[in-house]
Order: structure tokens, then C-alpha cells, then sequence
């Protein structure tokens, strides 16, 4: 049962008005949700202290096997690196990664007594438009996240730091950032995590 925001006590809860902020970030086999394959998700928890500050909790990610009919851009894929076909890869169907992410955020919620996960992405709305196209593909009745509003730490960078690009901005908030480990989904999703509690922290 929902219950408002207003009669919650976590700090989480109160902090964002009811709303959990998940750090997501995917890898993909191209551009287009509809067409393309979802190929790495990661999912980053974060945790409120007494004082207020936020700072990155866990993370939970899968490889992803591509579904069936998927588009597989050789482009996208040398960005990436990733190797759909892969056997060292352990990748798992796409309705089962996405359950898996969503189990754990539910737990999260009921944790922090939040009622919605909200998005937090560099460019946010990729990652969401991906994850909705998933959800949909798979038939997937529980969907934790905000089907719209996100929390986008390109346009937060933008406002703070003067910078859009993630290894940009993180280098100017003193967050060590190594370009060989970039797209990577785990490695991404966990420098966002960072970067999103270092603007909430110290200008928010």
C-alpha cells in the first residue's frame, strides 16, 4: 500500500519528497531502445547519513543477452567493447536482468519508505528510454521507476561544474576517473553514483 510522502521518516524519503534515486547506467548495441539490444545494466543504491549527505551504497549488475531480432551496431559495439555472443560474458535473458534490478529496488523502497524509484543517469533519458523498452518487450508488470521525470547529472554537471562530459565533470569534482574503464556499466553507473552525492552534497 502507498503511503504519501509526507508521513515518512527516512531521510532519503524526505530528502527527495518520497522519491528514491537509483543511479542507472547501460550499455547498448546502438542508439535506438525500440531496435537496439540493452547489453549491460548496472543499478547503484545510495545511503543518507545523520548529517544529510548521500553517498554511494551498493551496486547490482548483469550482462545482458541480447533479444531476439536485436539490432547489433559493429559501431556501438567497438565503443563498447562488449562481445554480445561472449561465453565468458554470463549473460542472462533481458526480462530476467531487469527483474533482478527491480527486486532490488523494491527492497530499497520498502527500506527507505519511498514510494517511486526516480533515474538518476548522465544523460538520463537513454538509460530510462532503454529500460522502458525493456519493461515493455518483457511484459513486466512492476515497474519501480518514474516513467519520465529522471535526474540528469549531464545537465546537473552543467550547472555545477561547468561541464557536460562525465569524466569532465568528475575530474572537477576531484573524482578519479580512468577513460580505459569507461563504458563499462558497472564502472559508469558507480563515477554518476559519486558525482550525483558530490552536487547534492555540496550545492544542493
Amino acid at each position: 500500500m502507498k503511503v504519501s510522502a509526507s508521513n515518512k521518516s527516512s531521510p532519503l524519503s524526505r530528502r527527495f519528497r518520497g522519491l528514491l534515486p537509483i543511479v542507472i547506467d547501460v550499455e547498448t548495441s546502438g542508439l535506438n531502445p525500440a531496435t537496439d539490444a540493452l547489453l549491460e545494466i548496472a543499478a547503484v543504491t545510495l545511503t543518507m547519513n545523520e548529517e544529510g549527505k548521500l553517498y554511494r551504497n551498493q551496486t547490482i549488475a548483469f550482462h545482458v543477452e541480447p533479444f531476439f531480432g536485436a539490432r547489433l551496431d559493429a559501431e556501438a559495439l567497438e565503443v563498447t567493447g562488449i562481445d554480445p555472443g561472449g561465453p565468458l560474458r554470463f549473460a542472462i535473458p533481458e526480462r530476467q536482468a531487469l527483474y533482478r534490478i527491480f527486486a532490488a529496488i523494491r527492497e530499497e523502497l520498502d527500506k527507505t519508505q519511498c514510494y517511486r524509484a526516480v533515474l538518476v543517469g548522465h544523460n538520463a533519458w537513454f538509460d530510462l528510454s532503454f529500460i522502458l523498452a525493456g519493461v515493455a518487450r518483457s511484459r513486466i508488470q512492476y515497474n519501480p521507476f518514474h516513467t519520465f521525470t529522471t535526474f540528469d547529472t549531464a545537465s546537473l554537471s552543467a550547472i555545477a561544474l561547468g561541464e557536460t562530459v562525465l569524466a569532465r565533470a568528475a575530474r572537477r569534482a576531484r573524482i578519479p576517473f580512468d577513460v580505459n574503464q569507461a563504458h563499462s556499466a558497472i564502472y559508469d553507473a558507480e563515477r554518476t553514483a559519486e558525482l550525483f552525492c558530490h552536487i547534492v552534497n555540496k550545492w544542493v
